[in-house]
């Protein structure tokens, strides 16, 4: 009788370990798919407006605090230029896509050409409508660089603003898989006054199984004669185990004629 008690402790002691090192490995997976996925324009909700002449600079980040080392930590950021050449055409460059991982350094991983086209005159419809198609040129070795398009939306009813993004991506190049990642963002404000609109921010990313919602506020400043700051942050939470548990975002936006 001791033999056999023995060896079924052995045994489930060993089965105890492998499940350890199982929920050990796929804790590891889940923030590596985390941290490699996703970028600062991911948590930025588009507007489909285009105002032909207006030049802009551009600074959007973020950072994650989870309980998951290989994720808390982390945090990204980008810069661009873009200016509206037509009164539905706005080309915009992001010069870098920087990235810092836990217990890394801050990292260069991409490049992006981005395009804003307008298609409805505002009120025209029930919604006004735009289009986002972008390039980004992934920087690092072994990384697949990504084409990404999909319809902007805005409708505006008295001092309430929505505006929803559906955003599809594509890999492109050597070893790039067939299939499209989909991601979704959807905002909702109060224009209180000019410098001030709270609201709150909605994420979905379902090919990372991670959703998101919190809330975040509105500005914009004039700063001169045809040129304004606009700003926006908040803190949006994780609504499942697959996105991290807070996440930070901050933007500035400089625009000119």
């Amino acid at each position: 009788m001791s033999t056999i008690d023995n060896s079924g402790i052995k045994h489930a002691d060993a089965v105890r370990r492998r499940g350890r090192r199982h929920l050990v490995l796929a804790g590891a997976l889940c923030g590596l798919a985390v941290a490699s996925v996703v970028r600062a324009d991911d948590f930025f909700v588009y507007s489909p407006y285009v105002v032909q002449g207006q030049s802009e600079l551009e600074l959007l980040g973020h950072g994650f605090q989870d309980s998951r080392p290989a994720v808390s930590g982390e945090y990204a950021y980008q810069f661009s230029a873009a200016h509206a050449f037509t009164s539905w055409w706005k080309p915009e460059i992001y010069f870098g896509v920087y990235q810092h991982a836990p217990g890394g350094p801050q990292t260069l991983v991409a490049r992006e050409f981005e395009n804003l086209f307008q298609l409805t005159a505002p009120g025209e419809y029930w919604a006004d409508l735009g289009f986002l198609a972008s390039y980004e040129y992934k920087t690092q070795p072994g990384d697949t660089s990504v084409l990404e398009f999909g319809p902007l939306m805005e409708k505006r009813s008295g001092r309430f603003v929505q505006r929803l993004n559906l955003i599809w991506e594509k890999p492109i190049g050597a070893g790039a898989s067939r299939g499209y990642a989909f991601r979704s963002a959807y905002s909702l404000s109060y224009q209180w006054y000019r410098g001030f609109a709270p609201g709150i921010e909605v994420y979905a990313r379902p090919h990372d199984n991670a959703y998101q919602l919190g809330p975040v506020f509105y500005g914009e400043r004039l700063s001169g004669a045809g040129s304004e700051l606009e700003y926006s942050t908040g803190v949006v939470f994780g609504l499942n185990p697959g996105a991290p548990d807070m996440t930070f975002v901050l933007r500035l936006e400089y625009e000119f004629f």
